[in-house]
């Protein structure tokens, strides 16, 4: 096991450009239970200055390796199982580097049901398959094996036989499967047709009703439509590289002699390829094109999850959020600047004149009495409509006036944690109150749902769902640790994906806080039932007290440090307090005086960097947008004009933007910028203030057309 460990850091090593050591010091802390965020943070010596990118790629591959590991012993054992476990094929399943290779050498010897093959040796003709194969020159004498008992009447019968036998062979030789392989990966050209009984129906998937391209070229959002509309039984899919390329690669590694065997041979090579290996090479690139669409998807959703997660706050504000609609009208709520509800109501500002001047008198009135200083709108139906009512009440100017994305607002409101939050308020009530808390702390909001509702993904639903998952798992974890959680007033939820804690851990400190008030200090957080001293290592770091007696303990400084901070501050003859606060006392410090075995200049920046900015938040400051005014639906669009939006989803093909008018408007990659563009994503990101030009306008099929170029 040592060995087979040894061997995989040095793989880790070799394929992230790492050193084994680095490898090697990751792999032990993740095996001692500690975080990405918390190796990431605190552990940077030990790593030797490992990003969180880097250290999950680590755990990641330990992880595929393991798996690797797993299926090779499983192979051992059925192999020595049925006693066919020789030191030669042993060590040939110990030196695999991937699970394909392990599959090649193992296909021979798999279990097998009864194929053509199998029924062809019942029938004794291996004698006559080998003779064939072998292409000596010897006689094959076929007549030599007629047997009508068993079905071999003639000298065609018993040919066939052999052939399908040599067919089997010529399958599971792995070398030449392993250059036909690499044909499928290099040339193979993806086709793709409709299925003429479903082409009205599946009219969205018009572009590949006559689509041709090369497989390895096809970017992965093109795959996984493709895949989408053969599954939906529209398109028939046919992935595979030029034929006679294929046979010609079999024939020169199979076929020996010009002769009657080889002749025999040639016949077995073409019906091995079209019966066996062709399509057993075609679901194998199958499998690998849509590992990498779905790998493609995957961190364009991770990434379009990170810019919304980490979008500007507007803070602890106090707040008035508007959940709009036509006939039931807009559920109104004011929150106080911790999110908590004070009023709720509902207003009618798209209806009759008199129920207008209604919901006017009551906004105002709203506004004074609870000292509201922003307005939140959803972005949803009537959204422009009542943003539109807002902004011509003539509110006081400190009043800020912005519409939220409401995307999964109302899957949040119908919720357990929702119901648990507000068991006395109906959904609509809960759906307002979530827009607002958006606007105060977009973060702290979201992590209550599932990142996939929140609607910044790309064929989310089509890729397989567990690396989705653990990927958008990572995101938030990383999003959370990065920002820092105040224990006294963070959610269950919130407090869930701080490193080391997860559901049980969040639960309990909240039901402490709940039985014992605010905790005074991060040391508190040890009296929590079952939080022991590693969970405590784990997360201290990323957990912040406002007030507490220590003022670390408001900061990212993690407690193992406090004594490295107390001694910096005893050589400056001041308090910890004064050194936070007093520039001129942290730039009397040499750091390099306090280098240890464990600490070293890297973790000692980083303690400096959070003296001077205690528990800073990494987000960006909080910028006011607003559409432009009396543009609100597809009719109001004209090309040429020019636009305010909201970058609502970015893709490899191009950028979604929300420009106010209830359909959201794609820049194509071709229209991101005056220069080429190879990823979207270098451009522009989710929740970005973009001013945009209209192309085209597609009403029946309610497409935008929009260009960020200056031209």
């Amino acid at each position: 096991m040592m060995n087979d460990m040894n061997h995989h850091l040095k793989t880790i090593a070799q394929e992230l450009n790492i050193r084994i050591e680095q490898a090697a010091a990751t792999a032990t802390l993740l095996g001692d239970g500690a975080t990405v965020p918390f190796i990431s943070r605190y552990r940077k010596e030990a790593t030797g200055l490992l990003d969180e990118t880097q250290v999950t790629a680590v755990r990641d591959r330990l992880a595929q390796l393991a798996e690797l590991d797993k299926r090779r012993e499983a192979i051992v054992a059925s192999l020595a199982e049925r006693d066919l476990l020789s030191p030669d094929l042993q060590a040939a399943i110990r030196k695999a580097s991937s699970i394909t290779v392990l599959e090649d050498i193992y296909l021979p010897y798999r279990p097998k049901r009864r194929t053509k093959g199998l029924i062809a040796r019942e029938k004794g003709l291996e004698p006559l398959a080998k003779t064939i194969f072998a292409q000596d020159n010897r006689p094959i004498q076929p007549e030599a094996f007629l047997n009508p008992k068993k079905q071999v009447h003639t000298r065609e019968d018993a040919l066939a036989g052999a052939r399908d036998i040599i067919a089997e062979w010529v399958n599971e030789q792995a070398a030449s499967r392993a250059r036909l392989r690499r044909l499928y990966a290099e040339e193979a050209v993806i086709t793709s047709s409709v299925v003429r009984k479903n082409e009205e129906s599946g009219v969205k998937f018009r572009d590949y009703f006559t689509w041709q391209e090369p497989a390895a070229k096809a970017p992965g959002h093109r795959l996984l439509a493709m895949f989408r509309g053969e599954n939906e039984k529209v398109l028939t899919l046919l992935i595979r590289p030029q034929e006679e390329k294929a046979l010609a690669i079999l024939l020169r590694f199979h076929v020996k002699a010009d002769n009657e065997a080889g002749r025999q041979v040639a016949r077995a090579v073409e019906d091995a390829y079209k019966r066996l290996l062709g399509p057993s090479l075609e679901n194998e690139l199958r499998s690998a094109l849509k590992d990498r669409a779905d790998q493609e998807a995957i961190r364009v959703f991770a990434g379009n999850l990170r810019e919304l997660l980490l979008a500007p706050p507007l803070g602890q504000k106090r707040v008035m959020a508007l959940d709009p609609g036509f006939r039931t009208g807009a559920k109104l709520v004011c929150l106080d600047g911790q999110g908590q509800l004070l009023h709720f109501t509902t207003v009618y500002p798209t209806l009759s004149e008199q129920q207008q001047l209604e919901a006017s008198r009551t906004v105002t009135e709203l506004c004074e009495k609870f000292n509201i200083e922003a307005i939140a709108i959803g972005n949803g139906t009537a959204g422009r409509e009542t943003e539109a009512f807002v902004r011509a009440l003539q509110l006081p100017p400190t009043v800020l006036i912005t519409m939220v994305d409401e995307s999964g607002a109302s899957i949040y409101s119908a919720s357990e944690t929702a119901r648990a939050e507000f068991p006395d308020h109906d959904l609509t009530v809960r759906g307002a109150i979530s827009i607002g808390r958006r606007l105060q702390d977009p973060l702290a909001e979201l992590v209550k749902l599932d990142p996939k509702v929140i609607g910044v993904g790309q064929y989310q639903h089509d890729v397989n769902q567990a690396p989705l998952k653990k990927s958008l798992e990572d995101v938030v974890e990383s999003c959370v640790n990065s920002v820092g959680v105040e224990a006294n007033t963070a959610s269950r939820e919130l407090l869930t994906y701080v490193s080391g804690l997860g559901p049980v851990l969040a639960a309990n400190i909240i039901a402490y806080r709940n039985e014992h008030g605010p905790f005074a200090g991060r040391r508190q957080l040890l009296k929590v039932p079952r939080l022991g001293a590693k969970a405590f290592e784990q997360c201290a770091g990323f957990i912040r007290i406002r007030g507490a007696k220590n003022p670390l303990d408001c900061s990212g400084v993690h407690p193992e440090q406090y004594g490295i901070v107390e001694r910096m501050a005893g050589d400056c003859g001041c308090t910890v307090l004064d050194l936070m606060h007093q520039d001129k006392l942290r730039k009397q410090i040499d750091v390099r005086r306090y280098v240890s075995d464990t600490v070293g200049l890297p973790t000692l920046t980083d303690i400096m960097a959070e003296l001077a900015k205690p528990g800073r938040d990494p987000r960006a400051e909080f910028a006011v947008f607003a559409f432009a005014e009396g543009v609100n639906n597809l009719e109001d669009l004209q090309p040429g004009m020019k636009l305010p939006g909201i970058v609502t989803n970015v893709t490899k093909f191009g950028a979604f933007v929300d420009i106010g008018v209830h359909q959201d408007g794609l820049v194509h990659i071709s229209q991101l910028a005056d220069r080429f563009v190879k990823d979207p994503a270098e451009v522009v990101k989710v929740r970005q203030q973009v001013m945009v030009r209209v192309l085209e306008v597609d009403l029946p099929r309610k497409r935008i057309a929009l260009s960020l170029k200056n031209r």
